[in-house]
C-alpha cells in the first residue's frame, strides 16, 4: 500500500492550493482502506479532492486518498462502484452497456465516494434515483455496516453519512435499460452545458462554491448581490457565473476563505439568506481562517 509522507498535495487538488500533508495513504481495496480507517480514526477521507480547499500551510494529520480504488461490475441492470471510481468513467461504461441513470455523472470530476456522500445530482438525475445499497464504515462503531435506500436520509445535497459520520466504500445502483445512442446524447447535453455554464478545471476552482437553498439559485442570488466583481489576492468569482471562485495562480487558503465570507455577506445582507458552502476544508488554520471557518461553516452538520 502506497504511503506518502510530508505530501506535496497542490497537485491533486482542483483548486490548485494546498501545503505539505504529514501523511497521505492510497489504499488499493476495500480491505486496506477499512484497516487504514481503524489504524487512523481521525484521518481524512477524500476521493478526487474536487470540493475540497486545503490549507496553504499544509495539514499534520493523516490524509486517505480513495483513489486506487476504481473497480466496478455489472449484471443485469445493477451497478456495484467502489468509492474511489471518477463519476465520469462510470456514466461512460454503463452508457456502453444501454444502462441509464447515471448519465449526469458525466459533468462531474468526482467520485463515486464522494456523490453518494453528498447525494450529488443534475439535470433531473441524483445519486438517491438510483441507489440501491451501500457499504460504508461506521466511525463511531469502529465497523463495516450496509445501508439501504431508505436508510440513507438522502435529501439536497445531503445524505446519512453527514449526521453519522459514515465513510463510503462501495454502492450499488439500479439502472434502466435505454438504446445507447438516447444514452449518449442526453450524456452530450450536460457535458455541452457544463462547457458554457461552469469554468473549465484549466481554470482552477471547486466547482460550485455554496449549495442552492431551496428553491432558490445560489448563482443567482450573488450576482444580485454584485459577487461577479469580487476579488481578494489571487481569488477571484468568475465572470460568467458567481458560484465559482477562480484562482489566478497566486490564490493562498486564506484569500479563498475571506472570498468566500465576503460572497456569504453580501448575499446575507442584500437577500436576508445565508448561503452553506458545498467547499469543504482541510488543513491547519491560522487565526484570520479560524474565525472565518467559525462562520462560513456553522450552519453545516459536519464540515
Amino acid at each position: 500500500m502506497l504511503v506518502e509522507n510530508d505530501y506535496e498535495v497542490k497537485k491533486l487538488t482542483s483548486f490548485k492550493v494546498g501545503g505539505k500533508i504529514k501523511k497521505v495513504i492510497f489504499p488499493e481495496n476495500l480491505e486496506k482502506f477499512t484497516s487504514c480507517l481503524q489504524q487512523y480514526p481521525e484521518a481524512f477521507v477524500c476521493g478526487n479532492m474536487t470540493n475540497t480547499l486545503v490549507s496553504t500551510d499544509g495539514y499534520d494529520g493523516v490524509l486517505i486518498l480513495t483513489t486506487k480504488m476504481t473497480g466496478y461490475s455489472v449484471e443485469g441492470t445493477k451497478v456495484t462502484a467502489e468509492c474511489g471510481l471518477k463519476g465520469p468513467k462510470l456514466s461512460q461504461g454503463t452508457a456502453e452497456k444501454g444502462l441509464s441513470g447515471l448519465e449526469f455523472m458525466v459533468a462531474f470530476p468526482g467520485t463515486v465516494g464522494g456523490e453518494v456522500f453528498m447525494n450529488a445530482g443534475a439535470h433531473g438525475q441524483m445519486i438517491k434515483d438510483t441507489f440501491i445499497s451501500g457499504k460504508f464504515f461506521d466511525r463511531e462503531q469502529n465497523k463495516i455496516i450496509t445501508l439501504k435506500k431508505e436508510e440513507m436520509d438522502f435529501s439536497y445535497r445531503t445524505s446519512i453519512c453527514q449526521k453519522r459520520n459514515l465513510i463510503v466504500l462501495n454502492a450499488e445502483f439500479e439502472l434502466n435499460d435505454k438504446p445507447v445512442e438516447e444514452i449518449k446524447a442526453l450524456m452530450q447535453e450536460n457535458l455541452d452545458f457544463r462547457h458554457t455554464h461552469q469554468p473549465s478545471l484549466a481554470l482552477p476552482n471547486c466547482g460550485s462554491v455554496f449549495r442552492n437553498p431551496e428553491g432558490n439559485s445560489a448563482g443567482r442570488l450573488l450576482e444580485e448581490a454584485c459577487a461577479k466583481t469580487f476579488k481578494i489576492g489571487g481569488a477571484r468569482v468568475w465572470e460568467n457565473h458567481a458560484n465559482f471562485i477562480i484562482n489566478d495562480g497566486t490564490a493562498t487558503s486564506t484569500d479563498i476563505l475571506e472570498l468566500m465570507l465576503k460572497m456569504q455577506q453580501a448575499v446575507k445582507e442584500n437577500s436576508g439568506i445565508s448561503l452553506m458552502p458545498e467547499v469543504r476544508y482541510l488543513g491547519n488554520k491560522n487565526k484570520k481562517e479560524e474565525d472565518i471557518c467559525k462562520i462560513l461553516y456553522q450552519n453545516l452538520v459536519k464540515m
